[in-house]
């Protein structure tokens, strides 16, 4: 990996275009080198991963509205379109983008990478496959686009932050669909650049997304991302440019979006030559809720075994999370957001709530991606009673931890302190989700397919459901034009078109 020094330039100081961090995006993107079998095998778990979540949503509100838009736009003519998860009919791949897109982010159920920034970098899935499948790609093309997607996402996610400077988090997404487009494609580099520039250039956005009442566009915020970076790629293609340089101009996005005119990045990225490993530093999620909380639910659930007496609040005083700065502000009781304690709040704001997440898995022992967010189970009253003991406050040594770049010891979780009422304390910690790499029980092939199992049981038929596995298994063998087998048909019944939400389309 090669560290690239990014600052603010003026005008005048004319940087050459060889120098810009777009440019150097999408040289890696060029760059013909051969995906790894270690990284092939983690980019099929992945495919496989977003086409359960995906399935869990079919018949939710956003991925309802998204598909019947998508539906009204036919393929378009430079193509055979591409698939909608859940039907046959198909469209054109922006939309196919779209309405995937919001499938897969709905439940907040895939995978992630927390450093500087946050990201779900599975959204580059959706983008890059629909253009694969539009254009007659073969899996080997998906998979070396798909490597291009989670390398530049995660290598930016590792030198740039965007939320402290409330900058939603697909900012991102754009710039690594939009590369990752280029190399499935074997678009030249300076194709690839402009491409990247309108890829950053219409998808900065403010994170109110992820504020208070959390709205449905959480889920199609990074659609959006995917969306923009089709059309940026297909802009390109015809000609047509970007504005230079989009990061580090007077005017750009670093000096007004981000950390101002003094601002200077070190962005990792690969040598020419060297593979695209980035997918490998990147982990999925067991249960449906933000990533910070993984871990939390973990241990709430093994402390449910050991310590039945704290799951009732009669017998309980006080309830202290310390954790790290992020899941404090964001999804604690620092972000002072009273909807976070709010039994009526949306399943997207009760999803960013440790002390609502942390007291129904400790109740419950477990953690279901719809039960644990229904409106009966939120409005319990000893859950309500129980929740309102749950506070977090930011530990120094987990927020160090957090941003640490050292993978072995980078931790998203905390230490917990029950108080009963009749002076006990009960006391525990825990440093990563049980399904990351390092944690109690990684996650590998067979977690990811008895996820898929799991959750697409009872929508999809079990020969569907064997057809699916099989073809994402044999993904490096699926010659040019074979890529609609990474598609899922719904069982006869599930989705009702009758029921599509009207609007302009």
């Amino acid at each position: 990996m090669i560290n690239h020094p990014v600052r603010v330039y003026r005008s005048e100081e004319n940087l050459a275009r060889e120098d810009q961090l777009a440019h150097k995006i999408a040289t890696v993107a060029a760059d013909p080198v051969e995906v790894t079998s270690e990284v092939t095998e983690m980019i099929i778990n992945r495919i496989i991963d977003n086409a359960s979540v995906a399935i869990a949503s079919l018949n939710r509100g956003p991925i309802v509205a998204a598909r019947s838009q998508a539906l009204t736009h036919a393929p378009s003519t430079g193509g055979q379109g591409a698939s909608v998860f859940g039907i046959s009919e198909k469209v054109s791949p922006e939309w196919a983008a779209w309405a995937n897109g919001v499938a897969v982010r709905e439940l907040d159920y895939h995978d992630t990478f927390l450093a500087a920034e946050y990201s779900h970098p599975g959204d580059n899935i959706p983008p890059i496959l629909a253009v694969a499948q539009h254009t007659g790609a073969s899996g080997k093309d998906l998979i070396r686009g798909i490597a291009t997607g989670y390398e530049i996402q995660v290598d930016l996610v590792k030198a740039i932050c965007l939320h402290k400077h409330k900058i939603d988090h697909v900012a991102h997404l754009g710039p690594s669909a939009a590369a990752g487009i280029g190399t499935l494609l074997g678009l030249d580099v300076e194709t690839i650049f402009q491409a990247v520039g309108q890829g950053l250039h219409t998808t900065t956005a403010t994170r109110q997304s992820r504020k208070g009442e959390i709205s449905t566009w959480k889920a199609h915020a990074p659609a959006f991302a995917g969306k923009m970076a089709v059309e940026a790629a297909d802009r390109a293609m015809r000609g047509q440019t970007s504005p230079v340089p989009i990061y580090e101009g007077e005017d750009g996005v670093i000096a007004w979006m981000l950390d101002g005119k003094d601002a200077a990045y070190e962005v990792p990225l690969p040598e020419a030559g060297e593979a695209k490993r980035a997918i490998l530093d990147t982990y999925t999620k067991e249960h449906s809720a933000e990533y910070q909380a993984q871990a939390w639910i973990d241990l709430a659930r093994k402390l449910h075994g050991e310590h039945p007496e704290a799951a009732d609040p009669k017998n309980v005083k006080s309830v202290l999370i310390k954790t790290s700065h992020h899941t404090h502000y964001v999804i604690g009781s620092g972000a002072n957001d009273p909807q976070k304690y709010d039994p009526t709040a949306s399943r997207e704001t009760l999803d960013h709530s440790i002390p609502y997440i942390f007291t129904v898995a400790l109740q419950d022992g477990a953690w279901h991606h719809v039960d644990s967010y229904s409106p009966e189970r939120a409005g319990r009253a000893d859950t309500v009673e129980l929740w309102n003991k749950v506070t977090t406050e930011e530990d120094a040594e987990w927020t160090r931890r957090y941003h640490s770049l050292d993978i072995s010891e980078k931790a998203f979780g905390g230490s917990v302190e029950i108080t009963l009422n009749d002076g006990t304390v009960i006391t525990d910690e825990i440093a990563v989700a049980d399904a990351h790499p390092l944690g109690a029980r990684p996650f590998a092939r067979e977690q990811y397919i008895n996820k898929f199992r799991t959750l697409a049981a009872g929508l999809v038929d079990e020969a569907e459901i064997n057809r699916f596995i099989a073809a994402a298994e044999n993904l490096e063998n699926l010659a040019a034009g074979e890529l609609d087998q990474l598609n899922i048909q719904a069982a006869a019944g599930v989705i009702d078109a009758n029921n599509a939400p009207k609007g302009l389309f």
